[in-house]
């Protein structure tokens, strides 16, 4: 089991934002993730910053701490000027960083450049089709291509990622095409439960049965793609679940190991915020961090 947080990027560098991320690091965190919005849900009237320039910052002020989206979408991103960014971040960072990708939502990321937000349809298509040109322009020097959605003209990408063949893909994906994307492309899986079962008042069982069956599937669409379903690191991030593992090192650790006897390989632990959905007991969740895991290894 590895531990993460995800940092939300809603402090000025210059005023806690730097401070968080070499905390993270101090902290032993196997990766320390952002989202990749443009605003987000309560957060939209707050201070909200641009997540490559945080990971570019957090690059520069960190030395060993993987970094990465949880999760980038097509919404507002073309497959073309992010792979670009994204070699770049690769390189500055010495080959740290993991892309977290998913379909996207329907919230202010969907209609903020004058769009109305995509059918499930039409969402899941240009899903599968930024997947497929974003893995080649990040693996091939010179890429042409012509799609429903997206294109490319000659587009050069070189020297490519420092991570070769390139940097890894975290899928996030429940439904059927989205987990053939994952078992096509990813080197990780990612899930933040099933949001029916938080929503409509689920029990923590209900909760873990639901992902229990997201992993069954992912095994069989791995298994249609000639892969075996450990090739997958499979990643949760917390916080939308009916659970609540940042009470206490003891319920973190409960946590943590129900969902180690899934499957699940890594968890991600939002980084503390006052005043908001993610306000934790600072002096917990950093007990978490430097002694949930081994206190879940001597169970």
């Amino acid at each position: 089991m590895r531990l993460s947080t995800v940092i939300l990027p809603v402090h000025r560098w210059s005023e806690g934002g730097r401070e968080a991320w070499q905390r993270a690091e101090e902290l032993g965190f196997h990766a320390a993730y952002t989202y990749d919005h443009l605003s987000w849900r309560s957060f939209r009237d707050q201070a909200w910053f641009g997540a490559l320039p945080t990971l570019t910052a957090a690059a520069a002020a960190t030395s060993r701490l993987r970094l990465g989206t949880l999760v980038t979408s097509p919404n507002f991103r073309h497959p073309v000027t992010l792979a670009k960014e994204l070699i770049s971040l690769d390189d500055i960072s010495d080959g740290r960083i993991t892309l977290g990708i998913g379909a996207g939502g329907n919230g202010f990321d969907a209609t903020a450049l004058g769009q109305e937000p995509w059918e499930p349809r039409e969402r899941a298509d240009r899903f599968a089709e930024f997947v497929g040109l974003l893995d080649r322009l990040l693996t091939q020097d010179v890429v042409s291509y012509a799609g429903d959605h997206y294109s490319a003209h000659e587009v050069r990408n070189i020297p490519g990622c420092a991570q070769r063949p390139r940097l890894p893909f975290a899928v996030a994906a429940t439904g059927p095409r989205g987990l053939r994307l994952a078992a096509q492309y990813g080197q990780a899986w990612v899930t933040t439960g099933d949001p029916k079962v938080s929503n409509g008042g689920g029990t923590s069982d209900d909760s873990r049965e639901a992902v229990r069956g997201q992993i069954e599937r992912l095994g069989k669409a791995c298994a249609d793609q000639g892969r075996e379903l450990a090739d997958l690191q499979k990643i949760m991030l917390t916080g939308f679940t009916p659970d609540r593992p940042l009470d206490s090192v003891d319920a973190f650790v409960d946590f943590a190991g129900r969902h180690a006897e899934l499957g699940i390989d890594e968890l991600v632990l939002h980084w503390p915020i006052a005043d908001s959905l993610f306000e934790t007991d600072v002096a917990v969740f950093e007990r978490i961090a430097t002694e949930g895991l081994a206190q879940l290894a001597a169970r």
